[in-house]
């Protein structure tokens, strides 16, 4: 009977969880800890449901071939942003030199193309995390 109430409070919490991951990711630019501390607490939602449902569970919802891709793409991202500025003549992660807007102070975008980057640097963190809490585990991706 305990494991059938943790694990119906935890598909209650579990979403919430992640969609506040991916809030603190997109207002990364605008809050304090950023993208980075978006990827942590998305990755902690994947590990609570990995903790609760077990670990073969989880690897079904995120095999170890797509946590590695999402992880190359979150790094080809930061990258591939990172460029726009070399494109237009300007340093590497350059946003106001390279003639980017800021847009306006206090709203989603108000960062230029520091917003984008931090959604990068957001799947790099969560997938990080997963891989190293299935690694701590003992678990082959």
């Amino acid at each position: 009977m305990r494991d059938f109430i943790v694990k119906r409070i935890a598909a209650i919490i579990v979403p919430f969880i992640c969609i506040y991951g991916f809030y603190v990711i997109l207002h990364g630019s605008s809050s304090a800890g950023g993208s980075f501390a978006g990827g942590i607490i998305l990755a902690l939602g994947f590990i609570a449901f990995a903790t609760v449902y077990g670990v073969d569970q989880a690897k079904e919802k995120l095999p170890g071939k797509v946590l590695v891709w999402i992880e190359s793409y979150g790094t080809l991202w930061y990258v591939l942003i990172g460029m726009i500025g070399m494109i237009k003549g300007a340093p590497f992660l350059s946003n106001k030199l390279a003639g980017i807007s800021l847009g306006t102070e206090g709203s989603l975008f108000s960062g230029g193309l520091i917003s984008l980057l931090g959604f990068g640097v957001g799947i790099r963190v969560a997938t990080s995390m997963i891989t190293l809490f299935f690694t701590m585990r003992g678990e082959d991706l």
